[in-house]
């Protein structure tokens, strides 16, 4: 029987990877109510604290007030206004760029930057763990598409032998299920080489990393020379919505020209565009969001080791602790959250098999208190784990 999705969606339960929405009755930040149940929340990537700011939320309301509430057209139509100029120039400036383009959502961005990048006869080489927008950019580009082992220089050297046409090396910055970071000096060492331009997704890195916030690139001190193409999202460190590429001039006009998710899209609302521009202006200037961040990841990562839990190689917000099993990171979730805290459980196919997680994200918004709180929990329920494995 054709389209049997009752069946997929059993197979999917029975191989505990059916995924569920929780429904959120509260603004974000470290106390949500989710499902009607107030728990403390380790699990969004709102990772300088700013989705919910009041100076934030104030420049939305005035913008809204002075702009309106959509976007009414494409940006090439009548739906570039001025809030989306002025955050894109402020934009290329915190990328030291001459021009940054905005984009609806960082899947767009992607898309829309591979797409009009590369085709048929060129190359698209991607890291085996970038994200689903990159890998499906990489798809549908047309380009012969290939994925080098995991930040592995040599092996991605070993394909760009192999290349054709217009080549474009494209990787995370930050990887967003891991927390480790792409040796960006060794993959635009090895990109150059062979005439290929390095592509870097920057999504969780913009904030959290760089002396400004200006991600992985800032904090390898990195050109546009060695990363003409940089990609980042609004809906992360950032705390409100939309992505951007920040190029060359030419770049941002090509994508202006031939990237179809940007031409075909209505532009975000005006009043959006206002509270990014409030939101970039305290990720530059409030330095002790990124300190008090930094804190809270060594606090956790020691505390984590004295518990005896794996963690993976990341100096980053995103803290993952390596379980293996989907069902018992499933159920080691659900333990948490009858304790008051919440942080998800992810599982194939978002990971490899084998390799399911708790993925912790800390925040510039959680305590010192409020870490201990996680780290207690955690070992209560991994001691709890060990006896029930011991007696199975």
């Amino acid at each position: 029987m054709p389209f049997d999705l009752a069946a997929r969606l059993a197979a999917r339960r029975a191989d505990n990877l059916y995924r569920q929405r929780p429904l959120l009755e509260s603004p974000q930040g470290p106390e949500v109510v989710v499902d009607g149940q107030p728990l403390l929340a380790f699990c969004n990537n709102d990772y300088l604290g700013l989705a919910n700011h009041p100076q934030v939320i104030e420049a939305w309301r005035a913008g809204a007030t002075r702009w309106g509430v959509g976007g009414g057209a494409s940006h090439l139509v009548i739906g570039h206004s001025s809030p989306h100029h002025a955050l894109e120039e402020a934009l290329a400036d915190l990328t030291g760029r001459p021009r940054a383009l905005l984009f609806t959502t960082g899947y767009m961005a992607n898309l829309g930057a591979v797409t009009a990048l590369v085709g048929q006869g060129d190359t698209v080489l991607e890291d085996r763990l970038n994200h689903a927008s990159l890998l499906d950019a990489g798809l549908l580009s047309g380009a012969r598409f290939n994925r080098y082992l995991h930040n592995d220089v040599r092996s991605l050297a070993n394909r760009l032998e192999k290349a054709t046409g217009n080549t474009l090396v494209v990787t995370d910055g930050v990887f967003s299920m891991d927390g480790d970071i792409a040796d960006l000096p060794a993959l635009a060492r090895a990109a150059k080489a062979k005439g290929a331009w390095l592509m870097v997704d920057d999504a969780h890195g913009f904030g959290p990393l760089g002396a400004q916030g200006g991600g992985v690139v800032e904090h390898f001190g990195l050109s546009q020379d060695d990363v003409p193409v940089l990609v980042g999202t609004l809906g992360k460190a950032f705390g409100t919505a939309g992505a951007f590429v920040a190029g060359s001039e030419a770049l941002v006009e090509s994508l202006i020209q031939f990237a179809r998710p940007y031409i075909y899209t209505t532009s975000q609302p005006p009043a959006l565009a206002c509270a990014t521009l409030k939101s970039l202006e305290l990720l530059r200037s409030e330095h002790w969001r990124r300190e008090h961040l930094r804190g809270l990841i060594r606090q956790f990562r020691q505390g984590a080791e004295q518990i005896g839990l794996q963690l993976m190689d990341s100096f980053t917000p995103i803290q993952p602790i390596l379980v293996g099993d989907a069902g018992q990171a499933m159920h080691l979730s659900q333990r948490l959250r009858e304790r008051g805290l919440m942080v998800t459980a992810i599982r194939p196919p978002t990971v490899p098999a084998g390799s399911a997680r708790l993925r912790v994200t800390l925040t510039a918004a959680h305590s010192e208190a409020q870490v201990q709180r996680l780290l207690d929990a955690l070992a209560d329920c991994f001691a709890r784990l060990a006896k029930e494995s011991s007696h199975a």
